[in-house]
């Protein structure tokens, strides 16, 4: 069996408005190595399903791929010790303009694990309660209805690759039964 690797030293190389970038020094094998490390304060996402079963979704540009993406609604915590579900029910409401009386839990992710610590907890709405969007002042974002089945075909076809919504979608469809 492989030795345990050893964590020395966490030295912060910078500090962002969502994240902290870390180099760890670790001995793993016996031998010294320098890991990069990001820290995230976690985030939470929704699904929301409308009366007639559609899902809500949120069209936005995204930098880091530098297109537009299409995705469950999501953001990160206030402030680290922020439940969760209440991040979820108003980015719910901040994103798509509808609010919910209950979120169900429907999983928990980390996002990239091979170098990041982000976790997010993702929920269903349902019973959704027209209401408006709260945009933050760099955010545009266009809500659209979606069909399960036609979400399943993009993840299928490649053409979804955002793994908090892949995950949501996939593990709703599972847990309902749905195709």
């Amino acid at each position: 069996m492989a030795e345990r690797v050893e964590r020395l030293k966490r030295e912060l190389k910078y500090q962002g408005t969502i994240l902290k970038i870390y180099e760890d020094t670790v001995i793993a094998n016996g031998h010294e190595a320098h890991w990069d490390f990001i820290h995230h304060d976690g985030a939470a996402a929704v699904l929301p399903v409308t009366d007639d079963g559609k899902i809500l979704m949120v069209r936005q540009y995204r930098n880091a791929l530098d297109r537009e993406t299409l995705e469950i609604p999501a953001g990160k915590l206030d402030d680290p010790k922020e439940p969760k579900i209440q991040c979820a029910y108003r980015e719910l409401e901040e994103e798509t303009g509808y609010r919910s009386e209950h979120l169900e839990y429907l999983m928990s992710l980390n996002t990239t694990v091979a170098f990041c610590d982000e976790a997010i907890d993702i929920f269903v709405a349902r019973d959704l309660i027209p209401s408006h969007q709260h945009l933050d002042e760099d955010e545009v974002i266009e809500v659209e209805a979606w069909e399960l089945k036609d979400l399943l075909q993009l993840i299928y076809e490649g053409k979804m690759t955002d793994g908090k919504t892949v995950a949501a979608i996939s593990t709703y469809a599972v847990k309902y039964g749905c195709r």
